[in-house]
């Protein structure tokens, strides 16, 4: 520790956001030899390995992960005691954000203009998924689940409500004829998930409306169920926003028919009180919530 430096703390958190040496010299406007250096020096003077490289970047180990909280704190304190950093400059480098596909679509819709916006030196990385991410593999900072998430070092916290509801095309309803309740339905055709590949119980949407319905058609995807609903292979369980983009689907059974499932915030216990996610993590919330309406 006698050769520890406070400033190389600087490079180390433009290093632990973007992943690589390059990003992180241009968010410093230095070098990435001269990040490189600080880097090693810093590890020398802790004794510790902050990093893991690796053919894809630089990846924080467990200590690396512990000292961000409090190299976030000393950023800020920075902040308060320099003039001419006295104003918040935003957050900067790289942030990987895994969602549902469904949710990624609403995002890039409705919320991503607001986000660039409010964070211009944030690059955001989105990466959309058909299933929710294995979170042991570690290769995004937050992860939008559909279940809560406590074991494993991992924590969750609830964004939001959304609705979701039984769709059809106009002309297969009219061909097959509009059904008057649930016993009916077993006369239609379906559309839905690959039930073996479904990594959680919330995606079951079929055995919630009734018990032995089968797919005729099954895919990991909501927008290909949606498009084999909109050309009248089948029904489909759809959250509504999705619905409401897909044109020539109508509500089935609107009135009694109605399932409400929940988004979830989820990140490393170690990341999750950093100030990265808590300014993200906070304007999450205040869009989603002036969104409700929308989702549900």
């Amino acid at each position: 520790m006698d050769h520890f430096n406070w400033d190389d703390l600087r490079f180390f958190l433009a290093l632990a956001r973007d992943g690589q040496l390059s990003g992180a010299a241009r968010a410093l406007g230095t070098s990435h030899v001269t990040v490189a250096r600080r880097i090693e020096r810093l590890e020398e003077g802790l004794g510790q390995r902050l990093f893991e490289r690796s053919a894809r970047g630089y990846g924080l180990t467990t200590s690396g992960r512990r000292l961000i909280a409090q190299a976030e704190k000393m950023e800020e304190a920075s902040a308060l005691v320099s003039p001419e950093e006295s104003r918040d400059p935003g957050l900067s480098g790289v942030l990987r954000m895994a969602v549902p596909e469904g949710f990624g679509a609403f995002f890039s819709d409705q919320l991503l203009g607001r986000f660039l916006e409010r964070f211009p030196r944030l690059t955001l990385d989105l990466i959309t998924l058909t299933q929710v991410l294995s979170l042991s593999r570690r290769e995004a900072d937050v992860t939008i689940t559909l279940d809560p998430v406590q074991r494993g070092g991992w924590q969750s916290e609830k964004l939001c409500d959304y609705a979701l509801a039984l769709y059809g095309a106009a002309d297969l309803l009219a061909a097959k004829g509009q059904p008057e309740s649930a016993e009916a339905l077993n006369d239609l055709p379906f559309v839905g998930y690959i039930e073996e590949m479904l990594i959680t119980p919330a995606l079951d949407y079929l055995d919630e409306l009734r018990p032995g319905l089968r797919p005729v058609f099954r895919s990991a995807s909501i927008f290909n169920q949606a498009m084999a609903a909109q050309r009248g292979l089948g029904l489909a369980v759809l959250p509504c926003y999705v619905a409401r983009g897909t044109p020539g689907l109508v509500p089935v059974l609107d009135d009694q028919i109605r399932l409400r499932r929940s988004y979830w915030l989820t990140a490393h216990r170690d990341h999750i009180g950093t100030r990265r996610l808590r300014v993200v993590r906070n304007w999450l919330l205040s869009e989603l919530a002036a969104s409700q309406q929308q989702l549900l």
